[in-house]
């Protein structure tokens, strides 16, 4: 066994851990030492000398005793720093720490400890909570509240739009150059409410006569000088209150006029109400309200029952459409027409206000509605002579008047007892007994004929009785620039027309005049009827879904191709509050008897001129089919300006058509300002069809 030798112990490891532990002690003792004697706060050994000698003693904290708010220690934390600093910074307690050794005799007493520093200030209070904001519908205590209201919202607004229109010169594959306007300047100020046919002031200037009311007809600009920019807002144009709200108020800068207030004030047909046109609801006849006076017309003649055998009606002289405006909660359609005479916004007060209306005007020419259109034809104080000219006015309404309708005529020569309005009333009693029309009732203002339901009555009039009746190749339908004839329509002998059923069945039933429909077809009319409603009864479901149209506010809607009407029919089925005007092309087969007995509205006109309607007045328009059609006619351009003018800023278009059209209809809409984009139809990428969606905006100067 090898003794333990120094050397050993040296190279031994657990010598060397004694030593290491030893300097770190050491290192640790004299860095808490010299530490402490810079920071009192935390001095825990003491070997200051007292007055007698050197005695260790330990040190008690500063801060023993005491208590602190941490919370408000830390919310203060950066807003004062300082506070925080001498908040720890505390006096040592007032007595003396206890020595540990007694042994030594006792020292005398120390001198007394300084006064102690005035206590920190304390903390100030937090700040308060932040004011409250309610965004949308959550109150403060993030529960769900209806108490709320919704904002309008305007329409996009382009300002600096400019007045200039801005062209550009292509070349053609045929060396020929092409002007391509890249940008629709805006027209005048004047043209605001622009109607191209009806303000025609060089055509209206060379009439022969106008005593017969030819100067409120159509009278549109030749080719070349229709309109190539478009018509302007009035100054302050708001987004329209919506319907139902519109049928009482409309917004006064939107139709910026005072005169049927200053006329027809006292009649309650309209007010002004701070930025606001108010309708209370009343007419010249029944200024107590138009529901009180539609209850007197149920009352007297029950069998006319609103919104069942009488869906549509026309309402001539319509003023500011109150009397449709009431109807439409009954289920009534009424088509409201009146000039553009003295007091010529009526018809502009109408359609802002969300009701169906034209100007139109009784003169010479037939109005654009087929024959046997309207279940009830109205007229109260409407200022038409219906007798003049042997009656050919009335024979117009007979025209257009259903088999075993209805025409309620409300006017002075009814109740008065004046000399002149009694001879007016013995001719009115005179030529509707030559009409075959039956006074059904006579009470107070109001009287009400019914048109027979067949030509027995007029086939037993005595020979030469005036009128006669129309020849039997006139066709009564035909009304695109034709002039009225002083003669009795004939009802068809096979009862169409006049068999119809009541109200809502008369939607989806195909009439008997479907039969009548001149057009090319290889299978069954009936077939093409049912096969056109399941068509846009699917198409309108997809566009509710995808594009969310009930949530629009979609008031008036035009057709510009309506065919037999599935597409309104298809709004009604979805239950959108809309009404619409339903148009027939000139260019294709007159479908509007269908239109009519289907219990809808509709209009003839042809898309190469404009349309008989004020600016700003629709808020969706709706065209399938139509421009690959026009465009062989007239140019495209022609027809999309007439569409801006007629759309109010923030409608919508929705165009169905053929890709050989779409890329001319794109750069057209984008020159007038429009949003556009094209989408595919749900037969998908390879399908020769595309729709062109479009948004108006607010164009300024």
């Amino acid at each position: 066994m090898k003794a333990f030798s120094i050397g050993h112990l040296l190279k031994s490891s657990t010598l060397i851990k004694i030593f290491c532990f030893f300097l770190l002690s050491t290192a640790f003792f004299y860095f808490g030492k010299h530490w402490s004697d810079g920071y009192q706060q935390l001095v825990f050994f003491s070997s200051r000398p007292f007055a007698s000698g050197k005695i260790p003693t330990v040190s008690v904290s500063p801060n023993a005793n005491k208590t602190f708010d941490l919370s408000s220690l830390i919310n203060d934390t950066s807003q004062s720093p300082v506070a925080s600093d001498q908040a720890l910074s505390l006096t040592p307690p007032t007595r003396d720490p206890a020595p540990v050794a007694s042994t030594p005799p006792p020292p005398p007493p120390p001198p007394p400890p300084p006064p102690p520093p005035p206590p920190p200030p304390p903390p100030p209070p937090p700040p308060p909570p932040p004011t409250l904001q309610r965004f949308g519908i959550v109150d403060e205590n993030g529960t769900m509240s209806d108490e709320f209201e919704v904002g309008e919202i305007d329409p996009d607004v382009v300002d600096n739009w400019g007045n200039k229109n801005k062209t550009d010169v292509l070349d053609t594959r045929r060396g020929r150059s092409r002007v391509v306007v890249k940008k629709f300047g805006l027209c005048p100020a004047n043209m605001r409410e622009y109607i191209p046919c009806l303000d025609n002031v060089e055509a209206i200037r060379r009439l022969n006569s106008t005593e017969k009311g030819e100067k409120f007809e159509r009278h549109c600009p030749e080719k070349g000088q229709g309109l190539n920019c478009l018509v302007p807002p009035p100054k302050g144009y708001r987004t329209p209150i919506p319907w139902p709200r519109s049928r009482d108020e409309v917004w006064f800068s939107n139709v910026p006029h005072a005169r049927l207030v200053e006329d027809k004030g006292g009649q309650n047909w309209i007010k002004i109400d701070k930025d606001k046109f108010k309708f209370p609801g009343g007419g010249t006849q029944f200024i107590h309200g138009a529901n009180q006076y539609l209850d007197q017309i149920s009352e007297m003649v029950p069998d006319i029952a609103f919104g069942r055998r009488t869906r549509v009606v026309l309402d001539a002289g319509c003023g500011v459409a109150s009397f449709g405006a009431y109807l439409l909660s009954r289920n009534v359609l009424t088509m409201s027409v009146a000039p553009k005479d003295v007091h010529e916004n009526q018809i502009q007060f109408a359609l802002e206000r969300g009701v169906p209306a034209m100007v139109a005007a009784f003169a010479t020419r037939r109005l654009l509605y087929p024959s046997q259109a309207f279940d009830l034809i109205h007229c109260s104080r409407c200022r038409i002579n219906w007798t003049r000219d042997d009656g050919i006015l009335l024979l117009e309404v007979n025209r257009m008047l259903r088999g075993g309708g209805y025409f309620a005529w409300a006017a002075q020569p009814v109740y008065k007892h004046e000399v002149l309005l009694e001879e007016q009333w013995e001719e009115m009693t005179n030529l509707t007994s030559r009409l075959c029309w039956n006074l059904v009732k006579k009470e107070g203002y109001i009287a009400i004929w019914q048109k027979p339901f067949n030509n027995s009555c007029y086939l037993s009039r005595e020979a030469g009785t005036q009128p006669p009746l129309c020849d039997t190749d006139d066709n009564p339908d035909n009304v695109w620039y034709v002039d009225m004839k002083a003669c009795i329509t004939r009802l068809p002998e096979d009862g169409s027309g006049t068999n119809i059923t009541t109200w809502p069945a008369r939607l989806h039933e195909a009439p008997d005049r479907l039969q009548s429909i001149q057009m090319d077809a290889y299978i069954s009319r009936r077939e093409l009827f049912r096969a056109e409603s399941r068509y846009w009864k699917e198409i309108i479901a997809s566009f509710i879904r995808a594009w969310h149209w009930k949530k629009l506010k979609l008031r008036n809607v035009l057709d510009m191709r309506a065919g037999f009407g599935g597409f309104a029919a298809a709004l009604i089925d979805n239950q959108i509050d809309c009404w619409v005007l339903n148009v027939v092309p000139v260019s294709g087969p007159n479908t509007l008897p269908v239109i009519y007995d289907r219990g809808l509205l509709g209009v003839m006109h042809d898309w190469c001129e404009p349309f008989d309607t004020y600016p700003r007045t629709y808020d969706l328009l709706h065209a399938a089919g139509l421009f690959s059609i026009e465009r062989k006619r007239c140019s495209i351009s022609t027809i999309m300006l007439e569409m801006d003018r007629i759309l109010r800023p923030g409608g919508r278009v929705y165009i169905r058509d053929t890709l050989s059209v779409m890329d001319e209809l794109q750069a057209i809409g984008k020159a007038m300002g429009w949003q556009v984009a094209l989408r595919e139809t749900s037969e998908g990428p390879h399908a020769s069809y595309r729709i062109l969606t479009c948004d108006k905006h607010l164009l300024r100067a």
